[in-house]
């Protein structure tokens, strides 16, 4: 949620701003704007989308040799002109800012008894006059700069210019990402690589705390200590090409055709091998696996999914007591913690500051044993856990999550089989069957792919509902809450997701002709079980939507639709039945004619609590 991008540079930069913005578009916003200097300050600020900022950009002619610029997506504000970034301060003074100030209140209030006229409702412009206030006693902007952030509470990530000192930039981040690109003659800044890789690869993660200036013929960084450091640089692996659309009509769809190529990335150290070794976890993986007694696994919205899915399987397959937990919710709680759980936090982007928020609470509780399951090497939560796995899944620019999710079960899937052959729970047969499941499954996710015409005909018949019931039992219950949850994001249909245990409960109340029901039917143990639940709809005259395993004996009758999905896949079975869900809400988005890619009030990365 919102993007910032930084230039200085001996050239026009206006061109790299923009485009920047545009490749941080998927962030979600609902501002953006830019200030660059060209003897004197020049801001423009607009509502909506980059398309306008662009074409007032090139209405005014505005050029710079040094600019910012900014998405916003409203935390303190409506979204307005009047609250969009850049802010501006006394002689010039602009600065762009990611996060939520938690002060800024206490620092407003200062800040007006000496002087400061506040033209928004943001926490941003506290942070535009604090650093301002701080110039007729500090050395510089640098030193301005580095004593205002001092006093900052709470998560943020800002660049700040001033047409007093047109030579230098200074960025700094505490609690949300930033990062330099390093040019020839020429430096950048950005909330994410994808805005850069148009001018560079040469990238520098920053550190918590870290204070940088930047100048067009390098750069210098200090700690939160003051103390000048090195952060390494880092040769991007990401292409252009990768956040590039293609062929497809929105990214979302691209996604969901990249999941069989996601998922044979993710598991490529597996499938070629002949058994599974704790060291694809990180080289501590074994000492600190063993002994472990529980897991807790923390995360937030598709994430907590995935985590729901896995703790069948870590119990069912490695013999451990496993807790999910919503991150947001955890640390507000009394928990009972255990120095010898496996504490495990999911996130695709590996900055949801809920997320890295909980997994530092639980450290500080005493549980040191912790493994982070991302789809970005260089993030803040790979950085805070003692083990790691990347997903390799690829730029996810789609709001909704897909193919993130998949490869997310792919490794929770392959961490369960360390954890049961860590605990002597494996034999050498199953482990050569769970590898030759797992070989198997990107052509598994192709066939599940083909059903597509099939999907989209029964889109076509949601595009007039306003509810939508999805139903699931065990390991798919969490799939049925991920398709509800991928229907509500981008068609804006209100579904919900249940056991279908649960149905004479209280939801069978909500069964009727206009209550689509969505079943995923597996070949399980459960199958008979889940029979019963649809006869119960059916019985109330709703209309049922079933993915059945092809040798689940399910078929199509009146008010019965029916797709067949390939037969019974185990205990891999989650991961293809979502693909037909997310191919569903992706479909019943385009009849509806919704944004797809960037659902209303929505961001890919939440970075703020």
């Amino acid at each position: 949620m919102c993007g910032i991008v930084g230039a200085i540079a001996a050239r026009d930069i206006v061109p790299v701003l923009l485009e920047g913005l545009r490749k941080l578009e998927y962030r979600g916003y609902d501002s953006a704007g830019l200030a660059v200097l060209n003897n004197g300050l020049h801001r423009l600020r607009s509502v909506g989308r980059v398309c306008g900022l662009a074409e007032r950009a090139a209405q005014s002619s505005l050029t710079g040799l040094s600019g910012i610029a900014h998405t916003r997506w409203a935390t303190h504000g409506a979204p307005s002109e009047r609250n969009a970034h850049p802010h501006i301060s006394r002689d010039g003074l602009a600065i762009v800012h990611n996060g939520i100030i938690e002060n800024h209140e206490r620092i407003r209030a200062r800040l007006i008894k000496a002087g400061y006229v506040f033209d928004s409702d943001t926490d941003t412009e506290v942070v535009a006059h604090l650093v301002h206030s701080h110039l007729e006693d500090a050395e510089d902007l640098f030193d301005a700069v580095r004593h205002a952030v001092s006093e900052l509470e709470g998560a943020f990530a800002i660049a700040v210019l001033s047409e007093n000192e047109p030579d230098r930039m200074i960025v700094a981040r505490q609690g949300a990402p930033l990062l330099l690109g390093l040019g020839d003659g020429e430096q950048f800044c950005a909330s994410d690589a994808s805005a850069l890789l148009q001018v560079t690869k040469r990238m520098v993660y920053l550190e918590e705390g870290d204070v940088v200036e930047l100048r067009r013929d390098g750069y210098r960084i200090t700690d939160r200590a003051g103390e000048e450091v090195d952060r390494p640089v880092h040769e991007s692996q990401l292409s252009a090409d990768a956040v590039e659309l293609g062929p497809y009509q929105h990214y979302m769809q691209k996604e969901i055709f990249e999941q069989p190529g996601a998922v044979a990335a993710t598991l490529e150290m597996v499938v070629g091998a002949q058994s599974i070794v704790p060291q694809l976890f990180g080289a501590e993986a074994e000492e600190v696996l063993s002994g472990v007694q529980s897991v807790t696994i923390l995360a937030c919205g598709t994430s907590y999914h995935a985590g729901l899915t896995a703790r069948y399987w870590i119990e069912a397959i490695a013999g451990l007591p496993c807790s999910v937990e919503i991150a947001s919710e955890f640390r507000y709680r009394t928990t009972v913690p255990n120095p010898n759980a496996l504490i495990i936090t999911i996130s695709q982007s590996g900055e949801t500051a809920d997320t890295i928020a909980a997994l530092q609470h639980a450290k500080s509780l005493g549980q040191e044993r912790t493994l982070a399951i991302c789809n970005v090497p260089e993030s803040s939560l790979i950085r805070h856990a003692a083990l790691r796995f990347l997903t390799r899944a690829g730029p996810e620019i789609g709001v909704a999550s897909t193919k993130a999710f998949t490869t997310q079960l792919s490794a929770l899937f392959l961490l369960t089989l360390v954890l049961a052959k860590t605990r002597g729970q494996l034999t050498a047969e199953e482990e050569r069957s769970h590898i030759q499941s797992l070989r198997h499954l990107p052509a598994a996710l192709n066939h599940v792919l083909s059903l597509e015409p099939q999907v989209k005909e029964w889109a076509e018949r949601f595009s007039t509902k306003h509810n939508a019931l999805f139903l699931g039992r065990g390991v798919h219950y969490p799939i049925a809450l991920e398709g509800a949850l991928k229907l509500k994001e981008i068609s804006y249909i209100h579904a919900e997701a249940y056991p279908a245990g649960e149905l004479k409960h209280g939801p069978l109340a909500l069964v009727d002709k206009d209550m689509p029901v969505i079943t995923i039917a597996p070949n399980d143990a459960l199958l008979e079980k889940l029979k019963s639940n649809l006869q119960e709809v059916s019985a109330r005259g709703g209309e049922l939507y079933v993915f059945a395993d092809a040798d689940s004996q399910i078929h199509s009758s009146p008010g019965v639709h029916v797709i067949p999905m390939i037969e019974h896949a185990g205990h891999l079975s989650p991961i293809l039945h979502t693909v037909p869900l997310q191919l569903l809400a992706y479909h019943a988005a385009l009849v509806k004619g919704t944004d797809v890619d960037k659902p209303r009030n929505l961001a890919k990365s939440v970075t703020v609590e």
